[in-house]
């Protein structure tokens, strides 16, 4: 079974600027975590492209072999570390998480 873990942030930054700056940054972060963290099968990330009044300002799509996968990847140190930067501009995150 695969998992899929599908995480979107928005930007806490009011400045439309600095939103697009820091979500680059978390999605540049975010692909460094491939050939870092093992349990990582695929990973796309990136900044939103339209819309963005409505829309998060950069999401993240994962695939894991299984829920073992997504747990070492979640206490994995490089992602603790990315999580931190993420935490410290994100203003809202939504996730979800199913079987592929």
């Amino acid at each position: 079974m695969t998992i899929r873990h599908i995480v979107a942030w928005k930007m806490a930054a009011e400045d439309a600027g600095t939103r697009a700056e820091q979500a680059a940054e978390v999605a540049r972060r975010l692909h460094a975590l491939v050939g870092v963290v093992p349990s990582i099968r695929t990973l796309s990330a990136g900044p939103n492209v339209a819309y963005p009044e409505g829309n998060a300002d950069v999401a993240v799509v994962i695939d894991f072999d299984d829920l073992a996968g997504l747990d070492a990847y979640q206490t994995h140190p490089a992602h603790q570390e990315t999580a931190g930067y993420i935490r410290s501009v994100a203003g809202g995150r939504l996730a979800v998480d199913f079987e592929v």
